[in-house]
Order: C-alpha cells, then sequence, then structure tokens
C-alpha cells in the first residue's frame, strides 16, 4: 500500500517519468549508433534526451496545476526581475571556482595552461550553444521550476536542495557509464560527480530563493558545464578539483544559515544593487 500511495504522488512520477524517458531516447541513440544513422542526426537526439525532465513535467502539467496554462506557467517563471547583485555573485563564485581548479591542475601537471586562438574561440562559442541546448535550458524547468519549488512547500531549501541534488544527479547515472571509465577510476568519477551535483544544488537553491527567475538555476548550471569544456586535461582531474570547489562554496554557504533558510545573506546582496 504504501509504494501505491507513494507512486500516485505526482512528484514521485515527475521523477520516474523523467528517468524512463532519458533512458527510452539511450536506448533509441544506441540502437541508432548500430545502425549507423548520422552524427548530426544522434546529435540532436541527444539533445533532446537532456529535455526529458521537461517533457515529463509537460506530460504531467495538467494534473499538476489543472487550472494553470502551460504558456502563462512558463512566463512566470521568468517574470521577476534578474537582480544583477545576484547574476554577479554566482559568476564571480564560479570563475574562482574554475580558476583555482585550474590553478591546481597546472601545477599538478595534470594540464596545460589554457591559450586560445581565434579559431578556438569559434568551437568555445559553437560549445557553449551546445551545452546550453543540451544541459540547462532543457532540465531546469522540471528540475527547479517544478520539483523544488514542490519540494520546498514541503522541507526546509536545504532539505529540498539535498534531495534535488540525489534524484537529479542519479538522473545522470547512464551518463557515468559512458564516461569511458571502469574500476576504480569510475568509482571515484560517481563520488566527485554526485558531490558536485550536490554543491550545485544548494548553490542553485541560495541564488534562486533571491531571485525568483529560472535564468539563475540556468546560468549556473550552464557555467559549471562550459567551465568542464574549458578544461583541457583528463575529465576525471578536472571533475574532482571542480567538485571540491563547489563542495566548500555549498558548505559555506549552509553554514552562514543555520536555520536552514538558505536564504540569509539576501540584504546584503540587496543592498549591492
Amino acid at each position: 500500500m504504501k509504494i501505491a500511495n507513494l507512486l500516485k504522488r505526482l512528484f514521485v512520477r515527475f521523477v520516474l517519468l523523467s528517468n524512463l524517458i532519458f533512458w527510452l531516447f539511450l536506448v533509441i541513440i544506441g540502437l541508432s549508433m548500430m545502425l549507423g544513422v548520422p552524427k548530426k542526426i544522434l546529435h540532436g537526439m541527444e539533445i533532446i534526451a537532456a529535455w526529458s525532465s521537461t517533457f515529463a513535467f509537460l506530460i504531467l502539467f495538467k494534473r499538476i496545476y489543472p487550472d494553470v496554462k502551460i504558456k502563462a506557467y512558463v512566463k512566470k517563471q521568468f517574470a521577476p526581475k534578474v537582480k544583477i547583485s545576484v547574476i554577479v555573485a554566482v559568476t564571480m563564485i564560479q570563475v574562482l571556482i574554475f580558476l583555482v581548479a585550474k590553478g591546481f591542475l597546472v601545477n599538478s601537471g595534470a594540464e596545460p595552461s589554457f591559450t586560445l586562438s581565434l579559431s578556438g574561440m569559434g568551437m568555445l562559442i559553437l560549445t557553449f550553444f551546445d551545452l546550453l541546448a543540451r544541459g540547462s535550458l532543457g532540465e531546469e524547468l522540471g528540475w527547479r521550476g517544478y520539483a523544488l519549488n514542490e519540494l520546498q512547500k514541503k522541507m526546509s531549501p536545504l532539505k529540498a536542495a539535498l534531495l534535488i541534488g540525489v534524484l537529479w544527479g542519479f538522473w545522470h547515472t547512464p551518463l557515468w557509464f559512458f564516461s569511458g571509465y571502469a574500476g576504480v577510476e569510475l568509482f571515484k568519477y560517481c563520488i566527485f560527480f554526485m558531490i558536485a551535483v550536490l554543491g550545485i544544488s544548494v548553490i542553485m537553491t541560495v541564488f534562486y530563493n533571491l531571485n525568483k527567475n529560472l535564468i539563475v538555476p540556468i546560468l549556473i548550471h550552464q557555467s559549471f558545464n562550459f567551465s568542464l569544456a574549458l578544461s583541457q586535461g583528463d575529465l576525471l582531474d578536472i571533475l574532482v578539483y571542480t567538485a571540491i570547489g563547489y563542495g566548500l562554496v555549498a558548505l559555506v554557504l549552509i553554514a552562514i544559515n543555520p536555520k536552514q533558510t538558505l536564504v540569509i545573506g539576501s540584504r546584503h546582496i540587496e543592498a549591492a544593487e
């Protein structure tokens, strides 16, 4: 009975449906690769797969919000004025994490110093928009716009952030096994991936609660993905240092929020505008 009642909950259905759609697309992509489908088509399918949480939310939308129109709901997610102070704060935090992680990687010899040519700049621009399409733009309406806000109605923002982090992290499980790592390296990859995701989830919750515009979590998510793309060493080495950075920042934010509201500091951010 408990399982039956659990499955009746729309939030649980959202999580299960998000995973089901994602796995379904990955199976289709795998079969398409075996059949020799052109890379451009495969790439398009990968982008669509990344939107599985949004598809799940849209499928369940009328049951979740029976009296609300989808267009009005989406518009509302971007309606609040974007606070420049919030954007500057998250940008500075993530740039700092990137630079510190980069410094450790270069000093340890795990990565060469960063150089960029004109052609390299063009590739980075393409990579930026590719990551935007296959990452933050497709994931945040479901995971933050719906799931995080829904959980915060029933629990503290900290608990909601951690739970979403776990669910969102395990949603990526299929990608772990496509990482190319095995054995101890795969285990290490999974651990630091989850540390990074939990850290990002806490940071997103803090700044999203300060400025309820979906652009905030989209920006944080995109900046994380793009920072990994900017690094030139082994992905596992990059992930280790980056995950530690995000984890430490998350711990600091939790430490200065003893009541687990994850909004302490809002007055300072408001005053900076």
